[in-house]
């Protein structure tokens, strides 16, 4: 396998090749304020690419048409304190688990500050008041956002909404008339197609890069529960994260996203979510501030050719079901382990990752008809998507960030879910609470709490579950407060302090 680098922060897991769990919900969204219009809308355009036009010998014009649409993102990432402690994912010095050495630490290792950090990347402007489309690694944990322009125009942001199931998050900035892109259709492109890059590599400067799709619908293994990549050779360096990949109409593709490289720079294989899957993600968070996402509640598997003829099947289209999860909208439609699903109200199924973006974008309640291969025979099967077990409503997350919750004030948490461990490759023997909110304006935030976080202890107790944790919130007296929490592979000592930032009004 190659080794994976990406153009900003995005830190990869490992995905298991056999199955895809459709068990989906929220995973990390941030939610800093109700969306104030009501009428926001992408520019789309459905038509498919002149593919019957002699290539330009200049893209001049489209790229003085597009360019002032994809912005620079400065963040700044708050200071942490850093986990010593061997055996639990943090960096570990030697002989810190010597006994006599720890006694002095309350059998616990030290904990070291963790400086902040700048990062760089790229963003596209998709309203004419403001709202921006990025990736979730380039804002997860930023303390504070701004954004230049191409006109020069330096503004603060605030982050609308991440979703770090797709690597997708939308910022704002307090402006008007701005030069909003137009979206084409991600699913009328086609290998081949010439596409232009445009962001901010290493820091350097608007640029513009060119090559052709070189896949579609290409899964990379970088730890995303939703996978469905347009590869291109146009080059996209650190700092491209979040920038445009267009067509040579100047209609937005994609948002560059990554890059497998040996080196870290540029090899020629780059990686950007497509528009079609942008879109509704950006729809769901500026209208609620999260992704709401449809549950089937199975496993599934690709379905190869050697599968395909031990099923009796002619052709290997369509997603395997291995499992079907008790009391799920599947279980109560009749599915089984070993059905093959190849179509979705009509429309094939060519993959286990197809038919798991496919559910995911219906959203919850929604009536499905499967076209569901079993013995020989192909029936069709009604089935009711819901949300994800355990994930909250909006009620409830209300009620965990509510004013009454201590130092959570502002956070949303959750239970884990086998699932979830998975995706976040949460060792077994931790226990805790799934941070699925910030409010980038809470004492939370500004301690550098993010989406995906795991609370593992408040106040030297320990935390099993988001009610648990909740509680321990409430009932917190020593003010500032210490967490304990893991996150990105590691465990870390946050201090949360309530008391307003000197910065603050």
């Amino acid at each position: 396998m190659k080794p994976i680098s990406q153009s900003s922060l995005f830190r990869p897991t490992i995905l298991s090749a056999f199955a895809l769990l459709m068990a989906t919900g929220v995973f990390a969204a941030v939610k800093a304020a109700p969306p104030t219009a009501s009428d926001f809308a992408l520019k789309r355009d459905g038509q498919s690419v002149n593919r019957q036009l002699l290539e330009p010998s200049s893209f001049a014009g489209i790229v003085k048409r597009v360019a002032p649409s994809v912005v620079e993102i400065n963040v700044q990432i708050p200071a942490r304190r850093i986990s010593l402690n061997p055996g639990e994912g943090g960096f570990q010095i030697p002989g810190l688990d010597d006994g006599t050495l720890r006694q002095f630490f309350g059998n616990q290792a030290p904990a070291i500050p963790q400086g902040p950090e700048n990062a760089l990347g790229s963003g596209v402007i998709i309203s004419p008041d403001g709202y921006i489309v990025t990736n979730n690694h380039v804002v997860a944990n930023a303390k504070e956002v701004t954004v230049t322009l191409a006109d020069g125009r330096e503004l603060p942001a605030r982050v609308v909404g991440c979703d770090a199931q797709t690597d997708v998050a939308v910022i704002k900035v307090s402006a008007h008339n701005l030069p909003a892109i137009t979206f084409a259709l991600s699913s009328k492109v086609e290998v081949g197609d010439r596409v232009l890059a445009i962001g901010n590599p290493f820091g350097i400067g608007e640029t513009v890069t060119t090559g052709i799709i070189s896949a579609t619908g290409r899964r990379a293994g970088l730890g995303l529960a939703y996978e469905d990549f347009l590869q291109t050779d146009a080059a996209i360096n650190p700092g491209n994260s979040g920038g445009a990949l267009v067509d040579i109409e100047g209609r937005l593709v994609g948002i560059n996203t990554a890059i497998l490289s040996h080196s870290g720079g540029f090899q020629g294989v780059g990686l950007a979510v497509p528009a079609d899957l942008v879109g509704n993600v950006v729809d769901n968070l500026v209208e609620h501030g999260k992704v709401v996402r449809g549950y089937l509640g199975i496993g599934i598997q690709n379905l190869t050719p050697t599968l395909a003829d031990s099923f009796g099947l002619k052709t290997a289209g369509g997603a395997l079901v291995s499992d079907v999860q008790p009391d799920s909208p599947a279980f109560r439609a009749g599915l089984k382990s070993g059905d093959i699903i190849t179509a979705v109200n009509g429309k094939p199924i060519v993959s286990a990752s197809a038919l798991s973006l496919t559910v995911a974008e219906m959203g919850p309640a929604v009536k499905l008809t499967l076209s569901v291969a079993r013995d020989g025979k192909t029936d069709e099967m009604a089935v009711t998507t819901t949300n994800k077990p355990g994930e909250q409503s909006d009620d409830e997350q209300s009620a965990a960030s509510g004013d009454d919750q201590g130092i959570l004030n502002g956070v949303g948490v959750s239970d884990l879910d086998a699932n979830t461990r998975h995706n976040l490759n949460f060792p077994e023997r931790f226990a805790g609470a799934l941070i699925t909110q910030v409010d980038p304006a809470s004492a939370a935030a500004r301690a550098g709490l993010s989406p995906g976080d795991v609370i593992l202890g408040i106040n030297r107790h320990s935390v099993d579950s988001a009610k648990s944790a909740v509680a321990l919130s409430a009932q917190a007296t020593h003010r500032p407060t210490l967490l304990k929490i893991w996150s990105h592979g590691h465990t870390a000592f946050v201090v949360v302090d309530e008391a307003p930032s000197p910065s603050a009004p």
